[in-house]
């Protein structure tokens, strides 16, 4: 265990008196790591031992006298000068010297001297971390607030007050802060700091983050220490990169990042990413990517990944030769299968241009009995497309294998080059005849299936099987199918989604385009089957019939005649749907509230059998419960009238109706639903007996009420045209 770990461990522990054993060996070594130092000194400035170290802080400068690095020296004096608290006189001197070398033509010296306490030399903690900030404040100067006020700006300054004026990102207005204040909260920041930079020009940083990500993540560890992808996240996303380009910006610097010597990237998600003190070479590199590998096939895929990602890697003859030499030695692995075989043997080829004498990728493939099981065993999509390239040139029965990777592989990129290369003049009845198959048995391959359909419904190929518009609406009718018969299928739940979002997608314009001059058998068909897939919301079910009576408007009219007759359905505005969600509120939140108050009250008055109080409020429970329930009911069954609703040519929902009764007198009615309803103002509610004598009557036609006659002068929407 290091010394760090050791400090950390008495730190937890709080065994101040171990660490100040540890403490006293650890001043005795010859050798200064700076970097080491400034960590544990920061470390016990923010634990519970900063105020008893503070009296032994002087053992340390045998040690700071050893460093000869100007700004390491004066940063570890700084920090002991923080955590002193016995304000010797030699403390004071070494002080002293240090602000007169690094200010020396400040022509503020004595009087700031004053303000950190070095004149009279009796308090002097925190004396050059404070002369710092003071010589640092100045007018567009930044500093950084610990106490939770994030960055700021310094607006105006006064030395006579002793006061600064700055303007925080955390808080609104200015902010004026004493000098002792300041001192106690305030760290300056140099313009060319991250947060600096961040809250001075935003709009700038974006600009650089765009053009440049993987410089702004080096600044951001480089002044903020190691961060995580969600630490990241936080410091950049909203304040940098807006939040909706945050996922596809993020997803091409991460994979930047891992190409960066510079930065060393985590191999588990909450892990942070740190900044290397050096860039590594591409043999350290090689090494770092390669190590703890335990399988041949986890070596193939580092190797090639390596590779990939570090093309200039392979320009270096030395890396280059130590892996081809790693990979020879693979050969000679009595564990390796001869699929693995393959694919070092593409790797070499292709990669490095390197043959094996006597043995080839491509005599292996021409002796390989089950070559579709060969290929998708393969899990590197560039070696695997090149393998495929090789069954062509050197397999005569390369398209039925084709064919077999068509319906067993899942990487579309695969699928996109097999497909191309079967769908040529010589095989393309053939491909036509596998496609037919999978319409009729779509449940075989659903994968292949939905990306097939995929490909007709973007006219990506015209010369592809099932191409036009009857094939296409074939295809849409077992796609509905599918879609029914995978929703209950956990495996396929990912799928499923994916079929979700082709059908909803910019606004259903799949189904558009589909529907589009189709048949009224074909319309019917289509809803039957969208009826049978419970993965549609009602919603979705209402716009997908909608679309449907576009196309062939007699659906609609068939739809209002058996709507307005649906006792299941309260139709309401939506003034009255407001009304009734208010209503249920009154009750739930405060009458009930009231009539707990009421019982609890009536209780306490004794003798319950004749306590009339008691026996009202108790009544009155009841009947707020019951009518709670019952508007909590209805309020489910609830549909608010819209113009869609409202029929133009017959009197239903909705309509504004003139009456005529056989004497000559004229009345209009609205026809609206329960909650709505207002005899006074002539609104009937469709449930009425009077408004139900009247539904479906047309223009001039006459009903009969309690024999009475009456006739409809004229119908219109209370919504307007």
């Amino acid at each position: 265990m290091g010394y760090l770990e050791e400090f950390q461990a008495l730190i937890n522990h709080r065994n101040f008196a171990k660490f100040l054993q540890l403490w006293e060996e650890y001043c005795t070594c010859d050798i200064v790591e700076v970097e080491e130092l400034d960590y544990l000194l920061k470390l016990i400035k923010t634990s519970d031992f900063a105020a008893s170290f503070g009296k032994v802080v002087e053992t340390a400068l045998p040690l700071w006298e050893k460093i000869e690095e100007p700004v390491g020296k004066y940063q570890i004096i700084k920090l002991l000068i923080d955590l002193q608290t016995t304000h010797t006189p030699r403390l004071a001197e070494i002080a002293l010297e240090q602000i007169n070398q690094r200010y020396q033509n400040d022509p503020l010296l004595n009087e700031r001297l004053k303000l950190v306490g070095l004149r009279t030399k009796e308090n002097f903690q925190s004396a050059l971390s404070n002369y710092d900030l003071i010589a640092h404040m100045a007018k567009g100067k930044f500093v950084f607030h610990t106490g939770g006020w994030g960055t700021g700006e310094i607006v105006d300054i006064s030395a006579l007050r002793e006061q600064v004026t700055i303007e925080f990102e955390n808080v609104t207005g200015r902010k004026y802060l004493t000098y002792a204040n300041a001192f106690k909260t305030l760290i300056p920041l140099e313009d060319n700091k991250f947060l600096a930079r961040r809250f001075s020009n935003p709009d700038k940083l974006e600009q650089e983050a765009k053009e440049n990500a993987v410089e702004v993540i080096k600044l951001l560890l480089r002044d903020l220490g190691p961060k995580n992808a969600a630490e990241i996240k936080e410091e950049l996303c909203e304040l940098v990169i807006p939040e909706n380009e945050w996922a596809k910006w993020w997803q091409a610097t991460r994979n930047k990042i891992k190409k960066d010597p510079l930065i060393e990237s985590p191999s588990q998600l909450k892990e942070p990413f740190r900044l290397r003190k050096a860039e590594l070479t591409a043999d350290e590199r090689m090494a770092k990517a390669l190590q703890n590998i335990s399988s041949i096939n986890e070596f193939i895929q580092s190797s090639y990944n390596f590779v990939r990602d570090l093309p200039n890697a392979r320009k270096n003859q030395e890396t280059k030769n130590t892996l081809k030499d790693k990979l020879l030695n693979l050969l000679s692995d009595p564990t390796i299968t001869p699929e693995q075989e393959l694919q070092i043997y593409v790797f070499l080829e292709s990669m490095f241009a390197h043959q094996v004498e006597g043995k080839t990728a491509e005599s292996l493939i021409k002796i390989f009995k089950d070559v579709p099981q060969v290929i998708n065993s393969i899990e590197i999509q560039a070696l695997r497309k090149r393998v495929l390239g090789l069954v062509k040139d050197f397999r005569p029965d390369w398209p039925e294998i084709f064919l077999q990777v068509l319906f067993s592989n899942q990487q579309s990129p695969i699928r996109d080059y097999i497909l191309k290369e079967l769908n040529q003049s010589e095989n393309k009845e053939l491909l036509k005849e596998k496609i037919s198959h999978m319409l009729n048995h779509p449940f075989e391959s659903p994968e292949t299936f939905v990306w097939y359909f995929q490909k007709l419904a973007n006219k990506e190929d015209t010369t592809l099987p099932f191409h036009d518009k009857e094939g296409l609406n074939q295809f849409f009718e077992a796609f509905l199918v599918l879609l029914s018969h995978l929703e209950s299928k956990v495996e396929y739940r990912d799928l499923v989604k994916k079929i979700y979002n082709m059908i909803i997608n910019k606004r259903y314009a799949l189904v558009r385009f589909i529907l589009e001059g189709t048949s009224l058998e074909f319309i019917k068909e289509f809803l039957l089957l969208v009826s049978k897939c419970q993965t549609f919301t009602d919603h979705d079910n209402k716009i997908l019939r909608s679309l449907a009576e576009v196309v062939h408007p007699t659906l609609a009219e068939a739809k209002h005649k058996k709507k307005h007759g649906d006792d299941n359905v309260i139709w309401t505005t939506e003034e009255g749907y407001m009304r009734t969600q208010e209503r249920i509120r009154q009750i739930g939140t405060v009458e009930m509230v009231e009539n707990a108050r009421e019982v609890e009250a009536a209780r306490a008055l004794g003798d319950l059998r004749e306590n009339s109080e008691y026996k009202f409020a108790v009544e009155r429970r009841a009947r707020l419960q019951g009518e709670l329930k019952v508007l909590s009911d209805q309020l489910k069954l609830a549909r608010i009238i819209t113009k869609d609703d409202i029929l133009q040519s017959e009197v239903g929902i909705g309509s504004v109706v003139e009456v005529v009764d056989s004497a000559g007198n004229q009345t209009v009615y609205k026809i609206l639903g329960p909650w709505d309803a207002n005899p006074e103002e002539h609104i009937l509610s469709f449930q009425s007996k009077y408004a139900q004598a009247m539904l479906g009557c047309k223009e001039g036609e006459a009903f009969k009420f309690r024999d009475e006659n009456y006739s409809i002068a004229k119908i219109s929407s209370f919504l307007g045209d």
